[in-house]
């Protein structure tokens, strides 16, 4: 049919109904809506996706701070999508849980670093290489070439949008598949080629 669209469910029926009915159309096995005007013979597919709790919640004094519901593996793979770094943990550098060139990483801690802690940071990271600090705190006087340091919180805050009820939310991160010749766009009323 040459359709893309996105949706958006709620509820335990996105498993008892939307998912099975769209793998059968998929299949070619589902004979009702449009399937069978068009002659609807199969073929296509589905991404699906299961939201996160909102990254960061107010605490009783109206701060923001990081949702209790996150651990450290979900805070830095956020974090990754985040700053556009791909989330791969290394198992030999602490320090290293995302890359978005060979040389350059990110770091996501809910500590409060020491300059001490950053200049040790600095130095294991190596002149050719840099690294990106997402941290809670820190205390430092910002002479490491190599590194940048940010807040969480703060930082989240000034990368996200807030008070918008139209949900035009931001994903061009988003991996998008690759359209197939004349079919309509999704976004802007955009045609591919």
């Amino acid at each position: 049919m040459g359709r893309r669209w996105i949706m958006v469910e709620l509820g335990e029926h996105c498993h008892t109904h939307i998912i099975p009915r769209l793998q059968k159309v998929i299949d070619g096995k589902d004979p009702g809506g449009i399937s069978k005007a068009v002659n609807w013979q199969g073929g296509g597919g589905f991404r699906y996706y299961r939201l996160a709790p909102s990254l960061l919640e107010k605490d009783k004094w109206g701060n923001w701070v990081i949702n209790h519901d996150y651990n450290a593996a979900m805070l830095a793979e956020a974090l990754c999508k985040l700053e556009g770094f791909t989330y791969a943990p290394s198992d030999a550098m602490y320090w290293q849980h995302g890359h978005s060139t060979e040389r350059d990483f990110v770091y996501v801690t809910t500590a409060s670093l020491t300059h001490e802690q950053l200049q040790q940071l600095a130095d294991e990271v190596g002149p050719d290489r840099t690294l990106l600090v997402l941290c809670t705190a820190f205390r430092s006087r910002g002479e490491f070439s190599n590194l940048t340091v940010k807040k969480i919180p703060k930082h989240v805050l000034s990368r996200c949008e807030w008070g918008h009820d139209d949900y035009s939310l931001r994903v061009e991160n988003l991996p998008k598949a690759p359209p197939k010749p004349g079919q309509q766009g999704l976004f802007d009323g955009e045609e591919t080629q």
